[in-house]
């Protein structure tokens, strides 16, 4: 099975809950066996920087293809439908309503500012193809240190599992002793308080190892709770390689370098751009044209009509001369970042060798340091239980043990880190030779044939693939539709509201109102007697 295919699957099962397992809680992690290599291909495969460096490759593409297509021919169609006074009619057949049509078509034959346009933009998209490259250098260091990161930690967890078990293991024997009355107060405490130390060192080691985890699960695309089973251990491989031999070969292989070196040729051609106000530019067009009293028909007219045509602009009050020395002034400024990066790359190499030689010797002399400490350690209990040692000796000896121990693993640590360090600061590819893409593109070379004379894997993903677009659309479509969700749950809540207030005024409205007595018509004997009186 290809193996991105592969690790895109896995990322696709990890992502959707496949691989489960349970833990003693009801939200179990999933679980990933992992190595170096299974780390490296699953963050080319996933990182979000990669994603965003092929769309710029894409851009670059398409920005191109533009340029070159207006070097083409145009075609374009345009109809009315007219309505017009009797004065207008008499130039139109007498007719007051009238239907025109027309079709041009045109094509540049001379046009500087687009010929340094394509240039421009075709050292533009080598330059995105390099970046490209870049970025996956990056993304493979980084997902190799944070590799070994993990590494790291887990051999200290070990080393300071190992210091804690010391630790409680004297402390007993210093307790057995108390007891009898050989030790004093003293020596119970002072151990207490080293063991309580060493399993605080414990737990920093612990949560150090679980932000490696996470950390890595990031670059690589992995949700950060995922738990990562890894049982390679750092290892010492050798080298042979001299400062001169890296140097020449970063100095020709960096991408970056490559990419600042593109962008002095985009600022030649941006001169070039900035002259055209000093060129004519010629065009060929031709133009039909009919009209008449019912559209699409030619009873009024029927005309054709082709030629070309220059315009030259003879006097523009020094802009174009003011845009050639601001093109002039951009290629300086790209020059000497090309020199700055090349000064850059060989001080990368420098450091990044300098810290490799470093931590092979230490690995030596830390190696050397733990079995020293380990005997040390030996010989501290034996003349603390017989009684002739200190407790403070067997402290102080544990302490150095631990010390060592976490020197070596640090030493080991910082050479592989250091060698990948190397291998980012020289270039080594991943996907694309840098130095044999520029030797094709010199030779003028199409991009197809540069990228195949310059690939080092079979199959290297060096645009956005049909699947990245389709999910973009994809993403769009149901951004749009949680928006619309949105909207209209917000609607409906105010309409609720509003219902819902016109309810409540009407209940008010009929509880406020008065109530009002009815009056009863008056009787004749009440009548008679209220006239009596």
């Amino acid at each position: 099975m290809n193996k991105k295919r592969f690790y895109k699957r896995l990322t696709a099962m990890i992502l959707g809950g496949l691989l489960t397992v349970s833990a003693g809680s009801v939200s179990a992690a999933n679980t990933v066996q992992l190595n170096l290599n299974d780390a490296v291909q699953m963050a080319l495969e996933n990182n979000r920087s990669i994603k965003t460096a092929l769309a710029n490759v894409d851009v670059a593409k398409w920005n191109l293809s533009k340029y070159r297509r207006q070097t083409g021919v145009t075609l374009s169609l345009s109809s009315a439908a007219n309505h017009a006074n009797d004065t207008l009619a008499a130039q139109h057949g007498y007719d007051n309503t009238y239907y025109t049509n027309s079709a041009s078509a045109s094509i540049p034959l001379y046009n500087f500012s687009l010929r340094s346009g394509i240039e421009s933009a075709g050292y533009a998209l080598n330059a995105a193809d390099v970046t490209l490259e870049n970025t996956k250098q990056s993304i493979r260091y980084q997902a190799t240190a944070d590799y070994y990161n993990i590494l790291n930690y887990k051999n200290l967890i070990k080393v300071q599992e190992d210091a804690v078990r010391a630790y409680q293991e004297h402390l007993d024997n210093v307790n057995a002793q108390y007891r009898v009355g050989t030790v004093a107060k003293s020596d119970v405490l002072s151990s207490q308080v080293n063991l309580a130390n060493a399993q605080q060192a414990l737990t920093t080691a612990q949560n150090n190892y679980d932000i490696a985890i996470a950390t890595l699960n990031n670059v690589i695309g992995l949700p950060t709770d995922t738990a990562l089973e890894i049982d390679e251990e750092l290892k010492h491989p050798a080298y042979n390689l001299n400062l001169n031999d890296c140097t020449n070969y970063a100095l020709n292989n960096r991408a970056d370098g490559a990419a600042a070196y593109y962008a002095v040729k985009q600022a030649e051609a941006g001169i070039n751009t900035a002259k055209a106000g000093w060129y004519p530019t010629v065009t060929a067009s031709a133009n039909k044209a009919i009209e008449g009293k019912n559209a699409f028909h030619a009873d009024h007219s029927n005309t054709w009509v082709f030629g070309a045509t220059a315009t030259w602009n003879i006097f523009d009050n020094g802009v174009t001369t003011a845009n050639v020395n601001n093109a002039e002034a951009s290629l300086v400024k790209a020059q000497e970042a090309l020199k700055t990066q090349d000064e850059t790359i060989q001080l990368d190499v420098r450091t990044a060798l300098l810290n490799l030689q470093a931590a092979e010797k230490n690995i030596s002399t830390t190696e050397t340091a733990v079995t020293q400490a380990e005997e040390d350690l030996k010989i501290a209990h034996v003349r603390y239980s017989a009684g002739v040692g200190t407790n403070l000796d067997v402290m102080d000896a544990t302490e150095k043990m631990t010390l060592a121990r976490t020197n070596y693993n640090t030493a080991l640590y910082k050479y592989n880190v250091s060698k990948a360090a190397l291998d980012k600061a020289m270039g080594i590819p991943v996907d694309i030779d840098v130095a044999k893409y520029k030797a094709s593109q010199m030779e003028g070379n199409r991009l197809k044939k540069v990228r195949d004379d310059a690939k080092v894997t079979a199959n290297p993903v060096l645009e956005l693939t049909p699947e990245a677009k389709k999910a973009s659309k994809e993403e769009i479509k149901a951004m749009r539709q949680a928006e619309r969700e949105v909207r209209n749950a917000a609607d409906a809540n105010k309409q609720a509201a509003a219902e819902k207030k016109t309810v409540t005024e009407k209940k008010t409205a009929v509880v406020s109102e008065p109530t009002k007595k009815t009056e009863q018509p008056a009787s004749t004997a009440a009548v008679a007697s209220e006239m009596a009186k």
